[in-house]
């Protein structure tokens, strides 16, 4: 069996998995499993309007001279864990690790499309603001170490695990050109995303604003 159709196999049956939790039982809606833990809150709706009133409003910047590896991470957080791994546990739910701190064993459910996942490869660690539009909103003029704590930011919203494929989906948009899959998430989506933002000191652009903004008058 090759890889990609192994691949392929875990989806479908992961799929069917989170198909079958919508189903009724014993008369209620069963629903996700809790996690075991969870991204931080992020601010309160109004809290955010007031933040996206404050972001410095202007043209995108550019790429140029942008590389991922101008964000180190994932950075070791405790012993032999890193920060992938550190949000890998904190998301999953009967995460098992094995001495090197990789997850050997679990259950994710992904916010962005609500699918639950039981292989840690299916998982991604999406940065709610993708390290290429912070550096197109400020990050460039940075210190090496600012980006570092940025892309390995566990105290503020920044990090989550969804679907691998669903966060390659995304890749560096912003709300005005893509927002997740599950409408019913867009709400906290975009809480999270002024959050980090404001607290960074990123700018935004005319387009993202109105989209933001038109997320938030909602909530």
């Amino acid at each position: 069996m090759s890889d990609v159709y192994a691949r392929h196999r875990r989806r479908t049956t992961a799929l069917a998995a989170a198909a079958l939790a919508a189903v009724t039982v014993g008369g209620l809606l069963a629903t996700a499993p809790a996690a075991e833990a969870a991204p931080p809150t992020p601010v309160s709706a109004a809290t955010a309007r007031t933040y996206l009133d404050q972001l410095t409003v202007g043209a995108e910047g550019s790429s140029s001279g942008y590389s991922r590896d101008k964000f180190p991470h994932w950075s070791t957080q405790s012993g032999t864990c890193n920060t992938r791994e550190v949000v890998l546990k904190r998301d999953g739910r009967n995460v098992v690790q094995n001495a090197a701190c990789a997850a050997t064993s679990g259950t994710w459910y992904s916010e962005f499309d609500g699918a639950t996942w039981s292989a840690a490869s299916d998982v991604d660690i999406d940065h709610v603001v993708p390290l290429a539009e912070a550096w197109r909103s400020g990050a460039n003029s940075w210190t090496t170490s600012r980006r570092q704590g940025f892309a390995n930011d566990l105290a503020r919203p920044q990090l989550i695990a969804v679907t691998d494929n669903v966060n390659q989906a995304k890749g560096d948009k912003d709300p005005a050109e893509w927002l997740p899959p599950r409408a019913s998430y867009h709400c906290v989506y975009t809480r999270m995303w002024v959050q980090v933002k404001h607290h960074y000191g990123m700018t935004v652009d005319a387009a993202e604003k109105t989209a933001i903004h038109s997320v938030l008058r909602n909530c």
